[in-house]
């Protein structure tokens, strides 16, 4: 070994050549690799730790998201970037004195998703430290006194005078919504994109009646029921998402005369009781959205979190006048539309020539005879949720729109074998959710053999699906090896050991997979989901995030599977409800010691904490696992 490869770091020859290389091309080639990965190249040698330094010292953009950082790990990154503008942080495990450790002046975008232990002091902090700021998201908890957060909030928005996006989201426990109340008001007139959740419907009508050009430039004699159409807005907003208690009539009306130039409506409220006359949502409500005239992307959904609730004022009338005043919408989604039928949803379908994006969610009266009316427009993503009249009939005519990538038909339990065949030929689909339907092995052996570029594919709650339809799966055809990269088989009775073995052996593309509530899986799966294997062409199987939520089968034992080195690049492992976490999480320890890139849930969020990450402590967390 010569001189300089010696000093090169003890990496051998090609550590040698490395150094012969210029700088600009090492960097440029650093520059290109994900984090994880650059950090791992950085301990190969001195010539790519130094490279490494210099890629990470000049980077503007940082994107943290794909896993949940712990303290330790976010400070080692942090402190080598130095010219960050925008940053995206997943804050599951973090606090506020770690994101105020790289909050500046220099930030224009700040991402904080999932900060179910940061508190309301957080918006202070980037009032205080980040007055440059363009784009702002923060999902908090929910955990302080409104009255905290509201004066929070207020500073910010005073001090932030540049904002066009903002995003704020409380979740978890129960938030007295007002306040948002006298905060709202302060929302800078540069605002374009604004996105709040949870929001009283009083301080919602009150917040765009007092907009610049609103409620206050008028005489007291302004009448709602008529349109208003201001000369010379001074309010910008184009792109507006609330979530309210209960959408209403008079709210639909004070956007529709005060926010002119709105492009994308997303409403979404949750009732605690049956919403009653006036205040709900009828069909003239919806006829006023046509006085937005710029609105390409609608969403109005009627949550059932806190109780089996529907819009009942609203039936296919409403459907035939949203459709006539809004032909220039491009995506809509619909949600609790329960007194509207086929024609109502088939109006849309046929006035909207341009509708690229179709969500419909608990429509009990939507049915086959909805897609049989006519052409469909060109659709790139159709959902039809928990829709129990549908079945294959209508898949097959949805297949007739060969731009389709993405078809979710989550909960529609009459979708059957017969289908498949048509929706497997639609060369651009990437996505295919059939969770929960009627299908058998057959039909997995249909998909197998399909031309569909398939990456994400969902099986959930098939109870006709067993470890044969598994194995039909992967044996079709070359292209679903290749390209799938997700596979939900959660909660399927017939799921058990043979079929992780066959996703071990014949599915080396994927990188994300849910067994929650596969009772029969047993300490064999994860043994063989844990050792590497290398396939012909190279690939190997490599989990970044595997769901074993519910797996009563996995033994205590198990869990020395989860140490080094196996599950090399997993980044997230939910074990909740398992024997695993019957012992405590202080078995946890050691791995949580080797992995800080590795994020451990022990509850039963959904994959990547998805869905339930506002009961996550990190102060309990810690706790458990140090």
């Amino acid at each position: 070994m010569n001189k300089r490869t010696a000093h090169g770091g003890g990496g051998g020859e090609g550590c040698g050549l490395l150094e012969r290389l210029p700088n600009s091309i090492i960097n440029e080639i650093l520059g290109k690799l994900e984090l994880e990965t650059l950090c791992s190249a950085a301990c190969v040698s001195r010539t790519l730790r130094s490279s490494a330094s210099q890629v990470l010292s000049s980077l503007t953009t940082l994107d943290l998201s794909s896993f949940s950082p712990d303290v330790r790990t976010l400070e080692h990154i942090l402190h080598r970037c130095s010219a960050l503008k925008r940053v995206t942080v997943d804050c599951l495990r973090l606090g506020d004195s770690s994101v105020r450790s790289f909050l500046g002046e220099q930030i224009e975008e700040l991402n904080l998703l999932k900060g179910s232990s940061l508190s309301y002091q957080v918006l202070f902090s980037i009032g205080r430290k980040c007055p440059n700021l363009r784009v702002l998201v923060v999902e908090l908890a929910g955990w302080d006194v409104p009255k905290i957060f509201t004066r929070c909030f207020m500073h910010m928005l005073n001090r932030c005078s540049y904002l066009e996006s903002l995003c704020i989201k409380i979740r978890g426990s129960e938030l007295d919504a007002s306040g948002f109340r006298s905060s709202v008001l302060s929302v800078p007139n540069t605002v374009k994109v604004l996105k709040l959740q949870p929001l009283l419907i009083e301080d919602a009508i009150s917040f765009i009646n007092d907009l610049p050009y609103g409620r206050n430039a008028l005489n007291d004699s302004f009448d709602l029921s008529i349109p208003f159409y201001p000369l010379s807005p001074r309010f910008t907003l184009q792109k507006l998402s609330l979530v309210v208690d209960v959408i209403s009539d008079e709210l639909i009306i004070s956007i529709s005369n005060f926010v002119p130039l709105l492009v994308e409506l997303d409403l979404e409220d949750r009732p605690c009781s049956e919403p009653q006359l006036p205040k709900d949502l009828t069909n003239s409500g919806l006829q006023r959205l046509g006085s937005c005239q710029h609105l390409i992307a609608l969403s109005l959904i009627r949550s059932k979190l806190n109780c089996q609730v529907s819009f009942k004022a609203v039936n296919d009338m409403g459907m035939f006048l949203l459709s006539e005043s809004c032909k220039g919408l491009q995506a809509v989604r619909l949600g609790g539309f329960s007194k509207v039928s086929d024609a109502g949803f088939a109006a849309i379908l046929l006035s909207c020539r341009n509708l690229k994006k179709f969500e419909v969610r608990n429509a009990s009266l939507l049915s086959d005879l909805a897609f049989l009316n006519g052409a469909l427009p060109s659709l790139v993503d159709m959902k039809l949720w928990s829709c129990s009249l549908i079945t294959s009939e209508s898949v097959n005519e949805l297949a007739s729109s060969s731009d389709l990538e993405v078809l979710d038909l989550s909960g529609c339990r009459s979708i059957a074998d017969s289908c498949l065949s048509r929706v497997t030929s639609l060369h651009r689909l990437t996505t295919l959710n059939i969770g929960g339907s009627d299908i058998t092995d057959g039909g997995l052996a249909i998909i197998g053999r399909g031309n569909s570029p398939i990456t994400h594919l969902c099986l959930s709650c098939c109870k006709r699906v067993t470890d044969k339809g598994i194995a039909l799966l992967f044996s079709g055809g070359e292209r679903i090896r290749e390209k799938l990269l997700a596979l939900d088989v959660g909660y399927i009775p017939g799921i058990s050991d043979k079929a992780i073995f066959t996703i071990a052996e014949f599915a080396p593309s994927v990188t994300e997979l849910c067994i929650r509530y596969c009772y029969s899986v047993t300490d064999a799966s994860l043994e063989i989901l844990a050792t590497e294997r290398r396939f012909e062409d190279g690939k190997k199987l490599v989990l970044r995030r595997l769901d074993l939520c519910s797996c009563v089968g996995l033994s205590v034992k198990s869990y020395e599977l989860l140490k080094k080195p196996f599950f090399s690049g997993l980044k997230w492992l939910g074990v909740g409800r398992t024997q695993l976490t019957s012992k405590g999480m202080a078995i946890f320890t050691e791995i949580r010691e080797e992995r800080p890139w590795l994020t451990l849930c022990l509850g039963g969020c959904e994959m990547g904490c998805h869905d339930g990450w506002q009961f996550h402590r990190a102060d309990c967390y810690q706790e458990g696992l140090s």
